[in-house]
């Protein structure tokens, strides 16, 4: 009974959920925009198609697809996938994370991926907790951040990590999620202001 009601809640909570994080993909063939990184032979697409990303920093502005991103890697893996955000996790957090992955490995050899939004957020000493899993191998470190991460990641951690800059969406890219969120909602649209709301989205897909 407990799992009906925990199903239903799901459910009620996804279809309340904003526009975007519904129409959020689940695979890589789905995120719009970001040729560079996702086109054809590209080497983040050939990373993730063959699921052998290692660590790697996401990094551009606001809704230009970070977290989209990520979470198609994690439709597309076979790791486990933990997501926190650095805006309200702590050490304590990272480290539950951490033995959890120990285990994983141990027990079953399955490797985790680790998704930290805005890791910029986070102390120097709170990067470093992440540090020696990184070095193992324990877990693999996707960061996600809308700022300059020569400044506000770790040199260590960096070092250990592909960067990956996203790029602001183009006018194309726009247009196509607000022809998906017009059918998300059963609704239409006049051309002039599917154009207009393109052009004022400045890049950002949210």
């Amino acid at each position: 009974m407990n799992d009906l009601f925990s199903a239903a809640a799901k459910e009620q909570l996804a279809s309340q959920a904003p526009l975007a994080a519904r129409l959020r993909p689940r695979t890589i063939d789905d995120v719009v925009g970001q040729e560079h990184l996702l086109g054809v032979g590209r080497p983040l697409r050939v990373l993730v198609e063959q699921d052998k990303l290692s660590s790697a920093i996401f990094w551009g502005p606001p809704g230009t697809g970070k977290t989209t991103l990520a979470l198609a890697v994690a439709g597309t893996t076979k790791r486990a996938f933990e997501q926190l955000s650095a805006v309200t996790a702590g050490v304590k957090d990272v480290r539950e994370v951490i033995d959890a992955a120990r285990q994983r490995l141990g027990r079953h050899g399955q490797g985790t991926i680790l998704f930290l939004d805005e890791i910029h957020r986070f102390s120097k000493s709170q990067q470093d907790a992440l540090l020696p899993a990184v070095e193992e191998g324990t877990l693999t470190l996707i960061g996600a951040t809308t700022e300059n991460p020569f400044f506000e990641v770790n040199a260590p951690l960096r070092s250990r990590s592909t960067l990956f800059r996203l790029e602001p969406l183009s006018g194309e890219a726009m247009r196509t999620l607000i022809t998906r969120g017009l059918l998300a909602l059963d609704t239409t649209a006049t051309q002039e202001a599917q154009e207009l709301l393109a052009d004022r989205s400045a890049g950002d897909g949210r």
